[in-house]
């Protein structure tokens, strides 16, 4: 096999490997935060969502609730994006960086 691949189906004898987990590792200093606003896939309505926000799964919802207890919106988090129902990406950004993140508003 060549090196850096894995296992994942075999008919050897040996059986199949388990593999190890992946674990993403963020540098906070290098990651910002990105806000956009969206409305694609929503049946036109506006959603607010922030990706690239270093920590793990706790941190992120725990920064998902503040944010929407401060906006008075609702909101989810999930597959490592928070997303705001509203258009708040200037919000957003101010309390972003008021909570010491580097946050960048991304698209249009």
């Amino acid at each position: 096999m060549h090196k850096g691949t894995r296992l994942v189906y075999s008919t050897e004898s040996r059986g199949i490997q388990s593999g190890s987990e992946v674990n993403h590792v963020v540098n906070p200093d290098d990651s910002i935060c990105r806000v956009r606003r969206e409305t694609k896939g929503r049946g036109g309505k506006e959603a607010t969502v922030i990706w690239g926000v270093p920590g793990g799964d706790e941190e992120l919802k725990s920064l998902g609730k503040a944010i929407k207890q401060k906006l008075g919106a609702g909101g989810s988090v999930k597959d490592r994006e928070i997303v705001i129902q509203g258009d708040h990406v200037n919000t957003v950004l101010t309390f972003l960086k008021d909570k010491g993140l580097q946050a960048k508003k991304a698209g249009g």
